[in-house]
């Protein structure tokens, strides 16, 4: 979520929200053309003209919606495997809990038909857990993630295992109009802090576009204050429900809520917060009053789109720089969110061998450059960032790659449905946290629904 994706982060977002994919920036992301697209269309016309007609075996890949970047992959490796096999794409619910709850199920059946499965990150430990994810060869597991990205490689392993192969990675920057910051004095250049960024939008009478919206993108922001104080959410993310313990009521967990409430209490975030998702928080960012906004990197592509479609600024983009995650405290780097999409095999998949061997085609640093550019979801691959199509259309390829490398999941639990639930119900409305009580109220909410007291 997302993103997604979660998302916009797109469509793999969880919650409602774009976290970890592009979804919601899918009729944005027309900054350049997709090059694909005649491929996707032709592809889709093959595939399902020789579902059955031969003896070759057909791989179903459950994919999230994206802007056809996944389709165009799946007929790419489909002709590069010269009739070893044959991938046809199956749409999931545009919503990362719909995707969940319709993988799981299916999964928990014995559903032989989930060869390949575009999974969002914070749900992987769910299915890891029960053993519905098929092992990851050795050697497949090292040539796919050689050069990935730590933050992404993180968001793929559980119990110490690499339980799915990173795809493409999301994260959030910090981005800014220049016009403010030079009102303002401040060095962009070096590491900025969130009580910084906020002064300056009240010394000014700016808005900072944030997403207080009740969804996924709360627990993602949450998440990333929390983890910039070199602090975690669940205190041991592998404990039985009835013995998980959180970090919601600790001084890293106020410290967040803190920043919450000034935003929410001092009307730092605009009059709409409360239904702030990302592209509302972006569109809030393109107005005279913007000043600092915390997004995935489908803003640039969309804000270019709208420059050159005219209902922004011509001159827009030239106001707009970027930097990493604001800092909770000076001296400790922060921990931007982590989003993005890893490929799962189902376990009772019938064809596991040539379904990882079709991920090996998919996630190829050179593929993943070509999702990047077309679809606007960047990369696991290092590799794949040094590809000058990424370098031409992202100038700040450089801060996401930094940013990818330095970025925390969300808490990886087979409980993250309850965690994040929580988290959503008790820190929205920005307007009603409250520092000392709403991490309190949390931390029994998330003990009392695991123990089976409560419902949520």
């Amino acid at each position: 979520m997302p993103e997604t994706s979660m998302p916009g982060a797109p469509a793999g977002a969880v919650g409602g929200s774009r976290e970890g994919n592009a979804a919601s920036s899918r009729q944005h992301l027309r900054a350049r053309p997709f090059r694909a697209a005649a491929v996707v269309l032709a592809g889709g016309l093959v595939l399902s003209a020789c579902g059955g007609g031969d003896d070759t075996p057909v791989l179903t890949w459950y994919i999230n919606p994206d802007d056809g970047g996944q389709e165009a992959l799946a007929q790419q490796c489909s002709e590069e495997a010269d009739g070893a096999y044959r991938i046809q794409t199956s749409l999931l619910p545009n919503d990362a809990p719909s995707q969940r709850e319709q993988l799981a199920r299916r999964l928990a059946a014995g559903d032989t038909s989930l060869d390949i499965m575009s999974l969002d990150p914070p749900f992987i430990p769910e299915l890891a857990e029960p053993g519905f994810l098929a092992p990851i060869p050795e050697g497949v597991a090292e040539r796919t993630t050689s050069d990935t990205l730590e933050g992404a490689l993180a968001g793929a392993m559980w119990h110490d295992e690499l339980v799915a192969v990173p795809f493409w990675a999301n994260t959030q920057l910090l981005w800014y109009r220049e016009s403010v910051v030079e009102e303002a004095g401040l060095d962009m250049d070096e590491p900025v802090t969130w009580e910084q960024i906020m002064d300056v939008a009240e010394e000014q009478d700016k808005h900072l576009s944030v997403q207080g919206i009740r969804a996924e993108s709360m627990t993602v922001w949450l998440n990333a204050l929390v983890e910039s104080q070199d602090v975690s959410i669940l205190v041991d993310p592998s404990a039985a429900s009835e013995e998980l313990e959180t970090n919601l009521d600790s001084e890293a967990g106020r410290a967040a809520a803190e920043v919450l409430h000034r935003i929410g209490s001092e009307g730092l975030g605009g009059p709409g917060i409360a239904s702030m998702d990302e592209n509302q928080s972006m569109l809030l960012f393109q107005r005279d009053e913007g000043s600092f906004m915390l997004n995935w990197p489908f803003v640039w592509a969309a804000t270019n789109a709208a420059a050159e479609e005219g209902t922004v600024d011509a001159d827009l983009p030239d106001d707009i720089g970027w930097a990493q995650y604001p800092r909770m405290d000076a001296d400790t780097p922060s921990a931007p969110p982590l989003g993005g999409i890893n490929l799962g095999v189902g376990a009772e998949s019938e064809h596991p061998e040539l379904a990882y061997e079709a991920i090996e085609c998919i996630v190829a640093p050179e593929n993943q450059a070509e999702y990047f550019v077309t679809n606007g979801n960047p990369p696991s691959s290092e590799a794949a960032f040094d590809d000058a199509r990424v370098e031409e259309d992202y100038p700040m390829a450089d801060e996401i790659r930094e940013a990818l490398d330095n970025a925390a999941p969300r808490p990886q639990t087979p409980y993250y449905n309850e965690i994040s639930t929580t988290i959503q119900l008790n820190y929205t409305p920005l307007s009603g946290v409250d520092p000392e009580r709403t991490p309190a109220e949390a931390d029994t909410t998330v003990g009392e629904v695991l123990r089976g007291e409560r419902l949520l």
